[in-house]
């Protein structure tokens, strides 16, 4: 592939790249507290490396699926000393964002076997099982240290909550947790998937029965493009499977759309049917791990190689000499118009970084 060949000279130049996204994601801070989140007095940090919560928990996968394929013994020390340091620290409430640290921890001790994890996983799960509050249709409801969210459903929660669950179900035998799963991507689908484009909106309100501002945001449909491999994954679905090609041409319905708006520059976006929006990192990122993952487990033609090796053309630009991933919006809630969205402040967070770190740990695949 010629533009494989034009970008990366040596797999070397990869790997170079990922050690210093590590480093930076490690050692992000908020030092002036511009980024910490007031909820009634419940203050929540969205963007230091060391705090239980969702951006974290990308992250620790991200570096987790590099260990993984590299055996970079650094990728190790970091996951296990963050996991070691929180367990010090106390676990904290549970939510749909604070559940997205599990799908590291799941993968980590399926390899180490250290039993300190598994009763987090179970009780975690339990939660979801039991306690998470739910929509109508039983939807996993997006309830987070903010607002109630009362009858919604969101894209980021089939990453945040359902692949953990699954990953959890597979490997302590809990068929009743793989069900939920399988359920929660099927009602996410339902009420989630514009049916015009194939693309995701943000969200969904039983409440009122709309998808809100209608938006097609790019990181929101990043996670998406992302957890359908990995859920055919986790769960081992077999081709002939009826959940396996339902989930397939959802990906591909999305895909055809991401290919049509992809930017010159090979990234996408942040509202993906704007060209007026900024273009945003992390949701190329993403878009370029799922594509590329897609492609090498052979769930979708190698054809599409060429939308991800364009997008990763264009990422490669945005990550700078200290490894700070560039053009990252910072967390997004629910927003009632599209301006919200065009106007959601940039700067470093750890999902940039791990965002990366996943779309080029992938990218090393290509090089076997």
């Amino acid at each position: 592939m010629v533009i494989l060949e034009q970008l990366f000279v040596e797999k070397r130049v990869v790997e170079e790249k990922i050690d210093r996204m590590i480093e930076n994601l490690t050692t992000i801070k908020d030092d002036n507290g511009e980024f910490l989140l007031d909820f009634d007095g419940l203050i929540v940090d969205d963007k230091s490396w060391g705090i239980w919560n969702w951006p974290q928990g990308v992250g620790l996968y991200g570096i987790y699926k590099n260990y993984q394929i590299t055996k970079n013994p650094k990728a190790l020390q970091v996951v296990e000393e963050w996991f070691e340091q929180r367990m010090l620290e106390g676990a904290p409430p549970k939510n749909v964002n604070t559940m997205a640290p599990l799908l590291a921890m799941a993968y980590l001790y399926e390899d180490t076997k250290d039993s300190r994890y598994l009763p987090y996983l179970e009780q975690w799960a339990e939660w979801v099982m039991h306690d998470m509050p739910r929509t109508d249709e039983n939807g996993l409801q997006h309830a987070t240290y903010g607002p109630e969210n009362r009858n919604q459903l969101w894209d980021d929660t089939l990453m945040m909550t359902a692949l953990p669950l699954a990953k959890i179900g597979m490997l302590l035998n809990r068929p009743a947790y793989i069900e939920e799963a399988k359920q929660q991507f099927m009602i996410h689908i339902k009420y989630l998937v514009d049916k015009k484009t194939g693309l995701w909106f943000h969200g969904w309100t039983f409440e009122e029965r709309h998808n809100y501002a209608q938006a097609l945001w790019a990181r929101g449909n990043c996670w998406i493009t992302i957890a359908i491999p990995e859920i055919i994954e986790i769960l081992d679905l077999q081709e002939g499977d009826a959940l396996c090609g339902f989930l397939i041409n959802t990906l591909l319905d999305q895909l055809t759309a991401l290919q049509e708006m992809q930017d010159e520059s090979g990234l996408w976006h942040t509202l993906l049917d704007d060209p007026s929006s900024y273009v945003e990192a992390s949701a190329t990122a993403g878009f370029a791990y799922g594509i590329l993952k897609a492609v090498h487990k052979r769930y979708i033609d190698k054809a599409w190689e060429d939308v991800a090796y364009k997008a990763l053309a264009g990422l490669i630009e945005q990550v700078a000499e200290d490894g700070e991933v560039q053009n990252v919006s910072i967390g997004t809630g629910m927003g009632e118009d599209l301006a919200y969205y065009k106007n959601i402040a940039i700067t470093a967070m750890p999902y940039g970084q791990s965002l990366t770190v996943l779309a080029f740990t992938e990218l090393l695949v290509s090089f076997c």
